[in-house]
């Protein structure tokens, strides 16, 4: 079970309290956490990622174990302790500006 936590407006959106909890079938890799997110949570869908692109959003991040991994390949697959559920897959909308 992968637990994804997910920033407040998202969450509002989905109607969920502070993390999600997901089943994935096969390799556990950003793109098949957010496919199963936005399977279970439609209206999620183009929040995170770009609908046709499924690109991540300029102003979203995504963190595990402490580290970021907005920028990693999207098939590359989780740290083990996010895919035992041990740690979470943490979803962080940015902010820019000074």
């Amino acid at each position: 079970m992968i637990r994804v936590v997910l920033p407040a407006h998202l969450r509002n959106l989905a109607s969920v309290e502070s993390e999600v909890k997901l089943h994935i079938e096969g390799q556990v890799t950003q793109r098949s956490v957010l496919d199963a997110l936005e399977t279970r949570y439609p209206m999620l869908r183009g929040t995170i990622r770009d609908h046709v692109t499924k690109q991540r959003r300029a102003f979203v991040r995504f963190f595990a174990c402490e580290q970021d991994l907005s920028h990693e390949p999207p098939d590359t697959p989780l740290p083990e302790a996010v895919a035992t559920g041990a740690e979470p897959f943490v979803v962080v909308g940015a902010m820019a500006g000074g």
